[in-house]
């Protein structure tokens, strides 16, 4: 188990799918978004996880439907929101 204290918000993970090639490309484009905190190249059905911080899911939702998913080379996500264990 991970404990992270969090002050407000919330995270989010995303998984993301690029296109052959394009995941140095959109690493480096996740770069310029505010909302991304961490981002990792990975190998197997996924290329990239990023750790994605929103003050709401609206936001949330802004961020990945307009942000994430418009970036060149992305061709699918995968967004798990992150429970505070109060649920």
């Amino acid at each position: 188990m991970v404990l992270k204290k969090r002050t407000s918000g919330l995270t989010a993970f995303v998984l993301i799918n690029t296109d052959a090639a394009a995941s140095k490309r959109v690493m480096e484009a996740l770069k310029e978004i505010d909302a991304v905190e961490e981002a990792y190249r990975v190998y197997g059905i996924w290329d990239i996880v990023a750790r994605i911080e929103a003050a709401t899911v609206d936001k949330l939702k802004e961020i990945v439907s307009w942000r994430l998913r418009r970036l060149n080379g992305v061709r699918s996500t995968q967004t798990m929101i992150v429970s505070d264990g109060t649920e």
